[in-house]
């Protein structure tokens, strides 16, 4: 039976011990964009709550500047 010397058995451990760390690394960030695309979700849902609030307060037609919040009417076109 032939079998691979002690340095080609390292390189090959160490090449297959590389690529399920690369593995493992890639389902850590999956799993952290899924985390953060559910937060992302939940927040456009808590702002458009918010945003209807201020609707209601200011006007269907307010136009708020979020650098200065000054309030202004949207064009009439």
């Amino acid at each position: 039976m032939k079998k691979l010397t002690t340095e080609e058995l390292k390189n090959v451990q160490s090449f297959v011990g590389e690529f399920n760390t690369l593995k493992m690394k890639i389902g850590d960030a999956v799993l952290a964009q899924s985390t953060l695309v559910g937060q992302v979700d939940l927040l456009k849902e808590e702002y458009n709550a918010y945003e209807l609030t201020l609707m209601e307060k200011y006007g269907k037609d307010a136009v708020i500047n979020v650098q200065t919040g000054d309030i202004t009417e949207k064009e009439k076109e």
